[in-house]
């Protein structure tokens, strides 16, 4: 059974791998085929457990394999999460009723059941993440193992946040499990498509201007914040980045790019060029549910999308997955979302924070020199 509909873009089952396996403290249960646990697993580069049904399981049921891969990891001293997949949803199995005597967070998560986005949530809800008044800091959001920026958008906001004298909240979803409730009441994005909902947002940590504005609110909101460190480093380095754009500019035309990302990268790679590079942004192919923009956007999360896109724009620069950049190999092209292949990924870049801004700069301007003559 094919591991959801649309190839470029996972499914709930994934979603809801991706929240869970960030935790601390739980250890993942994939239930359903070899495919459906492979792929995550590849995906995410996270330790999950699968049950692996086969064949005569299909016909007899899944309980018994089901109990055999909880009993093994009793042990572990971990909280045991189970998600269901499309076969034992299509079978219809009472899998609730099966674990009735467990303790075991069930995430129903078949593939159909919605995008990455829904799975992710769903897994969370079942969770129970709550606020704590009593705590200081501000949570980060938006971690999601799906998203290979995640480590890289901690350690950059962990980084500012240490600059700014502000204690760090629960990290959604990459942290302790027992920190899902005690939240602090304020909470910061670096990628608003895995959005946790926990705590009022004083903002994302997407490009300079929404830096700049998130951390004049933390300063306006906590007490023992000084924001000004950062406000300072933060002038210097977009100054380095208008310095570069412009040496840039002085030799080469401004670059035509199609970009394809989830939404919330979508937009801050689109701003980030038009901004500092005067890009023609012909086009955002959006993998998911795409909101309001002030540039050409419409959904793109099948192949013939992409082509489609690519073909009518001729872009000078694509930015996306290894999808797009084997359509356009003679394109200058920058990497942004799954699946990277090909390349070999061990240092935590981000995407998000004063960095992030920094690396994506860095890899546009060099990969479109690059490819001039």
């Amino acid at each position: 059974m094919p591991e959801c509909d649309n190839p470029l873009w996972p499914c709930a089952m994934t979603g809801a791998a991706a929240c869970l396996a960030g935790f601390d403290g739980i250890a993942v249960v994939i239930h359903g085929s070899s495919g459906c646990y492979y792929y995550p697993t590849t995906l995410l580069h996270a330790p999950l457990h699968g049950t692996f049904i086969l064949e005569n399981e299909v016909i007899f049921g899944s309980e018994d394999r089901l109990r055999e891969v909880i009993s093994g990891l009793g042990g572990t001293g971990k909280r045991i999460a189970v998600i269901t997949t499309c076969v034992p949803a299509i079978l219809g199995e009472d899998i609730q009723s099966m674990l009735a005597d467990l303790d075991v967070i069930l995430v129903d998560s078949p593939g159909f059941s919605g995008d990455v986005e829904a799975g992710y949530t769903n897994a969370l809800a079942r969770l129970g993440p709550r606020i704590d008044p009593g705590m200081t800091g501000v949570n980060i959001d938006g971690a999601c193992l799906f998203d290979p920026f995640c480590s890289g958008n901690v350690q950059e906001i962990l980084r500012m946040f240490a600059m700014a004298s502000v204690q760090a909240g629960t990290i959604f979803c990459q942290d302790r499990l027992e920190k899902v409730h005690s939240a602090a009441p304020w909470t910061v994005g670096t990628n608003a498509d895995f959005s946790s909902g926990v705590g009022q947002s004083l903002g994302g940590m997407l490009g300079f201007d929404a830096i700049r504005a998130t951390f004049h609110e933390i300063g306006n909101r906590v007490e023992e914040a000084d924001i000004d460190p950062v406000l300072v480093e933060l002038r210097q380095q977009e100054e380095r980045v208008v310095r570069a754009c412009d040496k840039y500019l002085q030799r080469y035309d401004p670059p035509a790019a199609v970009i394809f990302a989830g939404y919330s990268y979508g937009q801050f790679a689109a701003e980030v060029l038009d901004h500092y590079l005067d890009a023609e942004i012909c086009c955002i192919g959006s993998r998911n549910a795409a909101g309001a923009s002030r540039f050409p956007l419409s959904r793109a999360d099948g192949i013939s999308q992409v082509n489609d896109l690519i073909r009518a724009h001729h872009p000078d620069l694509v930015i996306g997955s290894s999808f797009e950049r084997a359509i356009c190999r003679d394109t200058a092209f920058v990497g942004i979302i799954p699946p990277l292949r090909g390349t070999v990924r061990l240092s935590p870049v981000p995407l998000a924070g004063i960095n992030g801004t920094l690396s994506f700069i860095e890899y546009v301007l060099n990969a479109c020199i690059d490819r001039k003559p």
